[in-house]
């Protein structure tokens, strides 16, 4: 796998016929329109894949799925984040039999750890399994960050290749670009999509943007914009961001992104709109705002 990893790697969500099958057509038409819209990698079974409502069984075949529908084109990152160690090993183990690139991993959730026992627990993982490891912050979801002290006693083990993070702390990304710069092959990269092209402007090398499912090519070029300090073509495409960002407020709870962006791909006839329990799609009336909204970006692009 090329290192390091740069530009817009999506996290994909998990098409489904039902809360507990796959939607296999819709996963092929997914993973080929995330390749042409020229991403540099695919994430599974992260937030936006729904990963923690997913079956065993389901993730498994994910994992195949996905690696034998992108071919080796780009990279495949799996997440690995569970609640017992010993299941986020095999589950690594097995993505890389499947082919998988590297594992992604957060912090596991449920009971408070430490960052003594937060950076322990990594160690030990990242010498468990076969792969490179990408951590993710995700505060928000797991009640636990991944502190700059910690991540700086991190450096010094090779196979971890970078970290997502989502904390949407500017003020974090910039402790954390600090401390990579010992670190030439490692990327941090962000997850909020409307800080991505700043995150990058500030030294980033990429985005894990759950928008780019949609509009991957949007992304990409955002990406490229800000790489390149294009503040005109930066603008232009970030207002484009904001706009499509509005599927994302059709519902209030946490879930909408989700709902949301299932949806549009539904409209767009990418993969189905099903989404793992507990949650449930957006109702008719909503889908129609979607669709609304969607033409209403179509006609400002």
């Amino acid at each position: 796998m090329k290192a390091p990893l740069t530009g817009i790697i999506p996290p994909m969500v998990t098409p489904l016929s039902d809360g507990d099958t796959l939607d296999l057509p819709g996963l092929e038409r997914l993973v080929e329109h995330l390749i042409a819209g020229g991403v540099s990698g695919v994430f599974i079974l992260g937030t936006t894949g729904e990963g923690p409502s997913l079956s065993d069984r389901l993730r498994r075949e994910l994992i195949d799925r996905t690696c034998k529908a992108a071919r080796h084109r780009v990279p495949i990152l799996v997440g690995i984040t569970e609640t017992a160690y010993a299941e986020s090993v095999k589950l690594a183990v097995y993505a890389a039999d499947a082919g998988a690139d590297a594992v992604v991993l957060a912090p596991p959730h449920y009971f408070p750890i430490s960052q003594a026992e937060l950076l322990q627990y990594v160690r030990r993982l990242t010498g468990d399994q076969p792969l490179p490891l990408l951590l993710y912050n995700m505060p928000a979801m797991t009640k636990v960050s991944f502190e700059p002290e910690t991540i700086r006693r991190l450096l010094d083990i090779e196979r971890i290749i970078g970290i997502k993070d989502s904390s949407g702390d500017l003020n974090y990304f910039d402790q954390i670009l600090e401390l990579a710069r010992g670190r030439p092959d490692w990327s941090v990269l962000i997850g909020p999509e409307e800080l991505m092209a700043e995150a990058v402007q500030r030294g980033g090398q990429g985005g894990v943007n759950g928008g780019a499912n949609l509009l991957p090519r949007l992304f990409v070029e955002l990406y490229h914009a800000a790489a390149g300090r294009d503040a005109a073509r930066v603008s232009l495409l970030q207002a484009q961001v904001v706009r499509f960002q509005r599927i994302y407020r059709i519902r209030t709870e946490a879930s909408a992104l989700i709902k949301g962006l299932k949806c549009a791909l539904s409209v767009r006839g990418i993969c189905n709109d099903t989404v793992a329990p507990p949650f449930y799609p957006l109702d008719a009336s909503e889908r129609m705002r979607v669709v609304q909204l969607l033409e209403q970006l179509e006609r400002s692009e």
